[in-house]
């Protein structure tokens, strides 16, 4: 008997690990937390239900009750994903010279855990620290060469430098190393746009599209490029099409018809939600 319920405890936390999960990628983060909860109090070493709470208390905007949970985890673990985590949770709560602490700490123990120096990078990036963003990121690059995600953290920040040949170098090498991730293909066609290459950035943005094509933000801002570039019909089409999947974002939708080179201007916002298919709340 007790050779069977053993499996039974550990199919049991597994089926609660998932329903956490989900319940967390759906966006009900409540429920989330009271399922970490139960699989914490059977384990509290459960690394797994402790990022899930963490996250979870973090979606409900109490970065201090995730802080104080991560802390103890991350004390007992030193595991860099909780670690990094708990980085967040204290900069969401105002404590930024604590976050980046510890951030320091993990990047210099843990110097290939890329989560880690990429929270480092974009936190000083926030901070408006730039070069020292690029310095952490670059270092990111190095101990990750073939990993995408320190390229395109870095390539924004020189965004924001206003170095779009590097940020687009960047961004370039991270579409090379995963070319079917989204969030390089979204951030080379932005640069690509920004540099006036309408044409190069369309394609950019339906490939990113043919990966997730229930990102709005990427349809408007294909509208846009196809505005841009004098083929009127086939942008406010895009346009449509994002107003129809969120209408939360006829607004967005709305800015951008009206800031495109080949636009419209409607003298009443009511007007411009009819024209792009949505009815005016």
């Amino acid at each position: 008997m007790n050779g069977q319920s053993e499996p039974r405890g550990r199919n049991t936390d597994a089926q609660t690990l998932e329903a956490a999960v989900t319940a967390l990628r759906t966006g009900r983060p409540a429920e989330a937390e009271r399922l970490a909860l139960q699989l914490l109090a059977s384990d509290p070493r459960d690394l797994g239900a402790a990022q899930i709470l963490g996250n979870a208390l973090l979606m409900q905007n109490r970065p201090d009750d995730a802080a104080e949970s991560l802390r103890k985890t991350a004390r007992r673990s030193g595991d860099p994903s909780i670690e990094t985590l708990l980085a967040r949770a204290l900069a969401a709560a105002g404590r930024t010279d604590v976050a980046l602490d510890q951030l320091r700490q993990t990047t210099q123990r843990h110097p290939a855990y890329v989560l880690a120096c990429i929270e480092l990078g974009d936190l000083l990036g926030r901070l408006g620290r730039l070069d020292e963003a690029v310095v952490v990121l670059e270092s990111g690059v190095v101990a990750n060469p073939d990993a995408a995600l320190p390229r395109i953290a870095l390539g924004y920040v020189h965004l924001r430098r206003n170095d779009r040949a590097e940020a687009r170098a960047q961004f370039s090498a991270a579409c090379a190393a995963a070319p079917q991730r989204h969030d390089a293909l979204v951030a080379l066609a932005k640069v690509t746009a920004l540099d006036g290459e309408f044409a190069a950035a369309v394609a950019l943005h339906r490939r990113a599209l043919a990966i997730r094509p229930d990102d709005v933000a990427t349809r408007i801002n294909l509208g846009k490029c196809l505005l841009d570039m004098g083929e009127r019909e086939a942008g406010e089409a895009a346009l449509r099409a994002a107003t129809r999947a969120v209408p939360k974002a006829t607004g967005l939708a709305i800015t951008t018809l009206a800031a495109a080179a080949h636009g419209r201007v409607f003298l009443r916002p009511s007007d411009a939600a009819r024209f792009l298919g949505a009815e005016p709340t």
